[in-house]
């Protein structure tokens, strides 16, 4: 999401781009599209004057960068958690320079965690609690009108944004529109502005460290450069309960995931 001036990569040389937390998939992507165009990422751009060639990067809490952007202090921020970027759609005072999933074909944003105790000692509980996520998945990408209208601020207690906006999100996404816009380049991916499937793809994994190795993050980060890919995704992701609830949901065809759980990744800026 950027002002509306900005109309490529390259115009964000010498301004400050916000990002939700170093170690996040925005990040990650944000940081291969500049490089892609030439820029250089600086993460101390409160403290330095940036060159035409640098974006200086800040860490801001979403809710925040919708105000930000508005006022200008930032020219733009990189989240792919909506509805922060249809907010400032709706409030005319932003617009989408290219979608995340448009650059990684349906990436992981955010996931669901379970204590390694809970796995090992209660997995009953964790089923349980799997299966209903899953679930619940599977029920949202059938009913998004619903969804938008349940999370609203009109209809309920869960977030604070209007139906309008949310139904910006989970129903207004026209793919024609944003390709006429370049906001979105690959159309035959057919991806959905959000959407909703619960397997954690090894492919996926193995893929954010490899990237991650390449991405600059503020602290120390010589840990990043001896993780072997294969090892994490291995070591971190228990699929076993997560592959039963697929199963009881309906397989994974519910989901539109390939019934052999396995698939290449694209990346393309």
């Amino acid at each position: 999401m950027v002002l509306p001036e900005i109309n490529t990569v390259q115009d964000l040389g010498g301004k400050t781009i916000a990002v939700p937390f170093w170690y996040s998939i925005h990040n990650l992507v944000l940081q291969q599209m500049l490089k892609q165009g030439g820029l250089k990422v600086i993460t101390t751009s409160g403290n330095v004057t940036l060159q035409d060639d640098e974006v200086g990067l800040v860490v801001m809490p979403p809710p925040e960068m919708v105000s930000a952007l508005a006022n200008k202090s930032i020219a733009g921020y990189n989240i792919v958690a909506e509805p922060f970027n249809a907010a400032s759609e709706t409030n005319n005072t932003g617009k989408l320079l290219r979608l995340t999933g448009d650059v990684w074909q349906n990436h992981a944003c955010c996931v669901v965690f379970l204590q390694e105790d809970d796995i090992n000692n209660r997995p009953e509980w964790t089923q349980g609690v799997v299966s209903a996520i899953v679930k619940s998945q599977s029920w949202m990408r059938q009913n998004r009108g619903e969804v938008a209208q349940i999370l609203s601020t009109e209809n309920g207690k869960y977030t604070p944004h209007p139906e309008a906006v949310l139904q910006k999100v989970l129903t207004g996404f026209d793919p024609q529109f944003y390709a006429q816009k370049g906001a979105v380049k690959h159309l035959n991916w057919e991806s959905q502005r959000i959407d909703f499937q619960p397997y954690p793809f090894p492919s996926y994994t193995e893929n954010l460290i490899t990237l991650l190795k390449e991405t600059q993050v503020e602290g120390e980060t010589n840990f990043l450069q001896d993780l072997d890919p294969k090892f994490v995704a291995t070591d971190l992701v228990d699929d076993t309960f997560v592959k039963r609830a697929i199963v009881e949901a309906g397989g994974a065809q519910v989901f539109g995931i390939p019934e052999s759980l396995t698939r290449q990744e694209n990346f393309s800026v």
